[in-house]
């Protein structure tokens, strides 16, 4: 079964995917390079830091972008039609395991959902855009090497990362599942009363606090992995943290599994319904920048969801058609599924590590790739 071609259009993960790909599967052909430079240009004049957070250096030049002239609104309004167009021509090879990895790490490695949405993500959601993209979608839809991206959790071949800097050597495994949860809804009832308190209920105040809706971080979460081989989940972190060593260990999964599939909006609609847990006040600055919907947040009750599941898998198509989105739950309650990648698995559970398969990685920054400690170059 392949991935929709919806699932890849119709929310900002999964747009962004798109563009990355027809950025780095190109050639290096002059309308390639058209299209990096005419993306990269209408990006930074879409960009909310423009100017601020976000300048131009001009190549063998220290002069910043201040002393350019600012684009006309008329040259910011055109710019999505001229990537669009750049996107119709550009040459578009079959997808390899390895172009799709790389785009699908930037956009993964792009996503914030604690201010608005960068360039690239306010470009691939214009008109234009969006509909020169349907040709990449297509293309990425197309290929069997997505299959996989709709595929149900294999607890028999997960693996827990432990990157090199992370308090103590698995943190994960430090407390039992269940005192994790119960820690958790407490500090969570905790924070919403305090920020009902205290907060503005301005949407638009310079306020941050917690932006993230996945389970506790500390319960075990795990990726597909392969003894020797890297897992692809090395790469796709929200919000890493430059890190570039980490530890593997296979886990050993329990014969009888109650698992949870969030496969996109709707399902992560339906266990925010089921399990629903207040968190307007907590979450309302965040999610406004990060969406622009000022109204009512709920997130799944984690302390009971972990009564009637063991685990819950988020899929790759899941991810793209459903993160950072404002998602519909029940009359005015809406969520957004922030701070989990895709493919990973937060165990609800108790579940051991098998030392016996444990491998170090480290990050080669020259080839944008992991290698087993001892094997960089």
């Amino acid at each position: 079964m392949s991935i929709p071609l919806a699932d890849l259009l119709v929310g900002p993960r999964g747009r962004r995917l798109c563009l990355e790909f027809a950025l780095v599967v190109g050639d290096q052909s002059i309308p390639t390079a058209r299209l990096r430079m005419a993306v990269s240009q209408a990006a930074y004049n879409l960009d909310p830091g423009r100017g601020m957070s976000r300048m131009i250096i001009r190549s063998g030049s220290d002069v910043r972008e201040e002393s350019f002239p600012a684009p006309s609104a008329a040259d910011v309004a055109s710019a999505p039609s001229a990537v669009a167009m750049l996107l119709g021509d550009a040459v578009l090879p079959k997808p390899t395991e390895r172009t799709l990895l790389l785009a699908l790490g930037a956009a993964v490695n792009n996503a914030r959902y604690w201010q608005q949405p960068d360039g690239e993500d306010v470009l691939s959601n214009t008109p234009e855009v969006r509909a020169a993209l349907e040709r990449v979608a297509a293309i990425i839809a197309g290929s069997p090497l997505t299959d996989r991206w709709v595929t149900p959790l294999d607890p028999y071949e997960q693996g827990a990362i432990t990157f090199a800097d992370t308090d103590g050597p698995y943190p994960q495994s430090v407390k039992p599942a269940r005192q994790i949860v119960e820690t958790w809804h407490v500090e969570q009832v905790e924070e919403e009363t305090r920020a009902m308190l205290e907060r503005p209920t301005d949407a638009t105040t310079n306020w941050s606090g917690s932006w993230w809706s996945r389970p506790p971080h500390a319960l075990t979460h795990t990726v597909p992995a392969r003894i020797g081989q890297a897992p692809a989940g090395l790469g796709l972190v929200e919000d890493e943290m430059g890190w570039d060593s980490a530890m593997v260990e296979q886990i050993v999964a329990p014969a009888e599994l109650t698992v949870y599939e969030i496969t996109g909006p709707a399902a992560w609609a339906q266990l925010c319904s089921r399990y629903p847990m207040e968190a307007t006040a907590s979450r309302r600055h965040d999610w406004y920048r990060t969406t622009g919907r000022d109204g009512r947040w709920m997130i799944p009750d984690w302390a009971r969801v972990q009564e009637d599941f063991d685990a819950v898998h988020l899929t790759i198509a899941g991810y793209l058609s459903a993160a950072g989105r404002a998602i519909p739950v029940e009359g005015d309650r809406y969520s957004v599924l922030a701070g989990w990648d895709p493919d990973q698995t937060y165990w609800l559970r108790d579940v051991s590590r098998d030392e016996s398969t444990r491998q170090q990685w480290i990050l080669d920054r020259e080839a944008e790739d992991w290698v087993r400690a001892g094997e960089q170059s």
